[in-house]
């Protein structure tokens, strides 16, 4: 990546969007853009305020895992405030924002529940949304969104098989700056509907590669193992065991059993 003038410049001179982004802060090796985003909220940063890193040295995802961002991957981290109500929305908003974002570049992807973003089964993109409650009250959230761009994934034997990058699937390395230039203006688009969660819910469902698949999750500390049949309108996976009945799988970790999990 360019320097933080460079980088900054780029994009505020590029970016249409209203909010998310406007505000923004480039750093070329962090810890972790959510940690920044963190300290930028609590001392009431605006919302769309993005952090951006050229590499993380302490990337986290889901469930406590750590999340490889060496540099040139995109590594960002945007202050949302949503209505309590509607927190629950923000993976399903965050990973089709990534798709729609994956798709105008020219790769077809899928959504694997709740929201990684996978290519041909291969993870391309993680997201982990955090939120700043106090007293019930949701005072911010932070959507930390991590892509892998330019790198070479079989240099990382610990992920070789099981990630890939955008420039592995298109032969060419991209500029990162126009990858979160699509990106944000995909996250505004479809947070501006927040108040529409059946829209954001339907296309979420729609181009979700776990459904129709037979997955094994984590539910309440036990192993369950069915098909997923769908998500219902509070984001909830929908899995049907063998014996005819049905789970709801608010939250956990779900793997895909059989195919490839393409999409």
């Amino acid at each position: 990546m360019a320097a933080e003038h460079d980088i900054k410049a780029y994009l505020q001179d590029r970016l249409k969007t209203c909010f998310i982004g406007r505000e923004l802060k480039y750093l070329e090796t962090t810890t972790s853009t959510q940690d920044i985003a963190r300290e930028l909220a609590e001392q009431g940063a605006p919302e769309g305020t993005a952090v951006i890193a050229g590499e993380q040295q302490s990337g986290r995802g889901r469930m406590g895992r750590s999340w490889l961002s060496p540099a040139g991957g995109l590594a960002t981290s945007i202050i949302l405030r949503p209505p309590l109500a509607c927190a629950y929305l923000l993976p399903a908003l965050s990973s089709l924002a990534v798709f729609r974002t994956l798709a105008k570049i020219g790769i077809k992807a899928g959504i694997k529940w709740p929201n990684d973003v996978l290519i041909e089964g291969k993870k391309v993109c993680g997201i982990l949304i955090e939120n700043g409650l106090k007293a019930g009250e949701l005072r911010y959230s932070i959507a930390g969104i991590g892509i892998n761009v330019n790198f070479d994934v079989s240099r990382y034997p610990e992920i070789a098989d099981i990630a890939t990058s955008l420039s592995v699937q298109l032969g060419h390395e991209l500029p990162v700056a126009d990858v979160a230039l699509l990106l944000y203006t995909e996250l505004e688009d479809i947070y501006t509907s927040i108040a529409e969660p059946a829209r954001i819910i339907d296309e979420w469902s729609q181009n979700m590669i776990t459904v129709g698949r037979r997955v094994s999750a984590d539910f309440y500390g036990n192993r369950i193992d069915g098909t997923a049949e769908g998500v219902n309108q509070q984001g909830s996976l929908i899995v049907r065991l063998a014996d005819g009945s049905v789970k709801e799988i608010v939250a956990g970790d779900v793997t895909v059993t059989n195919g490839n999990g393409g999409a």
